[in-house]
């Protein structure tokens, strides 16, 4: 029972500085910030970061299920962050629209990250 709750804690921590970390990095390479937009109560830029952190935290969740140790874990993080980067890049003419405040801009911009979240963790378990 203590190295399965000591395994629990291992992966529960580093899941968490994780996704932390996406978190900051996701928020330094867009061209707007997310915390003072969301602070001004920005529902735009909430939505965009919700499914950002979504689409990475699904894909994590699978790694965490599929993987047998931890650093193959992180791996997978790193390579889900590398994805979610790209829809933000792919998807930066919305940017501006997002800034603005534009909540239909933001939905799609969610539900493409959130859709390729699911794609990526789908493909980690082949």
């Amino acid at each position: 029972m203590l190295q399965a709750t000591l395994s629990f804690l291992t992966y529960l921590g580093t899941a968490i500085a994780l996704l932390l970390i996406f978190v900051l990095v996701y928020a330094r390479v867009t061209p707007y910030k997310e915390f003072v937009l969301i602070a001004h109560d920005n529902t735009a830029a909430a939505v965009v970061l919700a499914g950002a952190v979504l689409g990475f935290t699904i894909p994590l969740v699978a790694a965490i299920y599929y993987t047998r140790a931890l650093l193959e874990m992180a791996v997978w993080a790193a390579i889900t962050c590398t994805v979610q980067l790209l829809v933000s890049v792919l998807l930066r003419r919305q940017n501006k629209r997002i800034e603005e405040g534009h909540v239909a801009s933001a939905i799609m911009v969610a539900t493409f990250s959130i859709a390729v979240g699911l794609l990526t963790a789908a493909s980690i378990s082949v």
